[in-house]
C-alpha cells in the first residue's frame, strides 16, 4: 500500500520479507516460542541468513546487501507482525553490526560481523544492569587492562540471548578516575561465550518469549584487547550511535500490529451482532479509523526517521526517537482496539491478539522508555533552536506590522515581536 514510499529494490526486499513470513514460519513455532518451548530461535535465524535477510545496510563482502535505513524499516515492518521475539531476533544484526560495522577493526568484523550476517554466529547486546536502568554511563561492569588483555567483571540484565548467543557486546568501565566525566569512563568490549560468562537466570516474561533472555554475570573473565571496539574509555560514541539503530527498529518492528487490526477488520466483516455485521456499529469501526490513523502516522514518522538517517540530516537523533515513542505507543493503542473490536474470543488464545497484547507492552519500555524518549527529543529540540545557527522562518501574525511577515528573525528580534505582543493583548 505503500510502495510509492519505496525504490523497486526496496520494494523487492519487503516483498521477500513478507514471503519468509508466510512460507517459513508456522503457527505451531510461534505457539511453541511464546510457551517458552523455543529457548532461542537459532533456526529462525538460519532461515533468514539463507534468504539473506540480515545484515541489510552492511557491505556485501560481509555478506549484507548495502542497502538503506529505509529499506531495513520496510523488512522489519513485515517481520514484526511475528511479534517481539523474532523481531528482535531479525534486527540484532542491525544494533550489533552498527557497532562492528562502525568502529571495529577488519580483523572484527571478519572474524565476528561475516559469520553473524551468515548466520553461523549468535550475538547479543549486554547494556543494561540491576542498578542503572536508564542511567547508562553509571554502569557498574568493570573491565581492567593487564597488558594485552581485560578482566572483566559484573552484571547485566534483559539481555535477550543471554541463552543461545555465541558472543556478546558488552558495555563496562574502564576508566576508574573519580574526576573522569561520565563521556569518559566507558569502553564496547566483544565477549565471547565462554568460561566465566555465565546466564545465572531466565526471566519468565510477560511476552517476547523465546529470545532468551536473562542475566549475564562475567567473573573474571579474560577479554583479548584486541577484542576492544573503538578506542578506549571511547564507548560513549559508539552507544551514541547504536541508539539510532535500537530504536528506530523498536519503531519499525511496531508496524507490525498491522497484522493483529488485519485480523480484527476481518472478524468485525463476519461477526453478527443483533442481524448485522458488527463493522456496521460506529463503536466498531470508529476504533478502527482510529488505529489505522495511528498506524499510518507511526508508519510515515518511521519512514521520514530513516530517511534522516540515510541522508545525515543534522537531528536524527530526534527523529528517531519521536518515531520509537509514538510508533510504540500508537502499536500498543492499536493492539487494544484490536481485541475490544473481537470481544472475549480476543483475550483467548484462539487468536494471537492476546499474544500481540502481551509482546507490544514491551515496546515502550526496552531501547529506551518513553519517558527517556520525551528527555531526548525535548533536550534535542532545545539545543537545535537556541543553537547559534538556528534560522527558521518566523511568521507574524499581526497584521499592523506587515514588514515583519516572511522575515529571518534573530533571538533579539524574535524577543522584541514576543514582547509587543503580549503589551498589546
Amino acid at each position: 500500500m505503500y510502495d510509492f514510499l519505496l525504490t523497486p529494490e526496496e520494494q523487492e526486499l519487503k516483498k521477500q520479507a513478507r514471503e519468509f513470513v508466510r512460507e517459513e514460519i508456522t503457527s505451531d513455532f510461534l505457539r511453541k516460542m511464546d510457551k517458552d518451548e523455543i529457548v532461542y530461535p537459532r533456526n529462525f535465524v538460519e532461515k533468514l541468513a539463507a534468504k539473506n535477510l540480515r545484515g541489510i545496510r552492511f557491505p556485501k563482502k560481509y555478506g549484507g546487501r548495502e542497502m538503506s535505513w529505509v529499506a531495513e524499516v520496510a523488512a522489519t515492518e513485515e517481520i514484526g507482525c511475528l511479534g517481539m521475539a523474532l523481531g528482535c531476533a531479525f534486527v540484532m544484526p542491525s544494533i550489533v553490526g552498527e557497532a562492528i560495522n562502525r568502529f571495529g577493526t577488519e580483523a572484527q568484523k571478519e572474524k565476528y560481523l561475516k559469520p553473524y550476517i551468515e548466520g553461523k554466529l549468535v550475538a547479543a547486546e549486554a547494556l543494561t544492569e540491576p542498578r542503572g536502568g536508564s542511567d547508562f554511563f553509571g554502569a557498574m561492569t568493570r573491565a581492567e587492562l593487564h597488558g594485552d588483555h581485560f578482566i572483566l567483571n559484573g552484571m547485566k540484565r534483559f539481555v535477550v540471548g543471554a541463552e543461545g548467543a555465541d558472543f556478546f557486546l558488552v558495555y563496562c568501565r574502564t576508566n576508574f578516575e573519580e574526576t573522569a566525566h561520565k563521556y569518559n569512563r566507558i569502553s564496547l568490549l566483544l565477549v565471547d561465550k565462554g568460561i566465566g560468562v555465565e546466564t545465572e537466570y531466565m526471566y519468565g516474561l510477560m511476552g517476547c518469549r523465546g529470545g532468551g533472555t536473562g542475566r549475564l554475570v562475567f567473573r573474571d573473565v579474560v577479554v583479548p584487547k584486541e577484542n576492544l571496539i573503538g578506542e578506549l574509555h571511547g564507548g560513549a560514541l559508539c552507544f551514541h550511535q547504536m541508539m539510532i539503530p535500537e530504536r528506530l527498529t523498536s519503531a519499525a518492528g511496531c508496524l507490525g500490529t498491522w497484522g493483529a487490526l488485519d485480523l480484527s477488520v476481518r472478524y468485525s466483516s463476519r461477526r453478527r451482532a443483533f442481524g448485522k455485521e458488527i463493522k456496521q456499529y460506529q463503536a466498531v469501526s470508529f476504533k478502527v479509523a482510529d488505529s489505522i490513523t495511528q498506524l499510518d502516522a507511526a508508519r510515515a514518522l518511521s519512514y521520514v526517521a530513516a530517511r534522516a538517517v540515510d541522508q545525515n540530516y543534522p537531528n536524527v537523533r530526534r527523529l528517531v526517537s519521536e518515531a520509537k515513542r509514538f510508533a510504540t505507543e500508537a502499536a500498543w493503542d492499536v493492539v487494544n482496539n484490536s481485541m475490544q473490536i473481537m470481544g472475549g474470543i480476543g483475550y483467548t488464545d484462539v487468536y494471537p491478539i492476546e499474544r500481540a497484547l502481551r509482546d507490544t507492552r514491551l515496546g515502550m519500555i526496552w531501547t529506551g522508555t518513553t519517558q527517556i524518549m520525551n528527555l531526548m527529543i525535548q533536550h534535542e529540540y532545545y539545543d537545535e533552536v537556541l543553537s547559534p545557527n538556528y534560522n527558521r522562518r518566523l511568521m507574524e501574525d499581526d497584521a499592523t506590522h506587515p514588514d515583519e511577515t516572511e522575515r529571518c528573525f534573530s533571538d533579539a528580534d524574535m524577543m522584541e515581536v514576543f514582547e509587543r505582543k503580549e503589551r498589546t493583548q
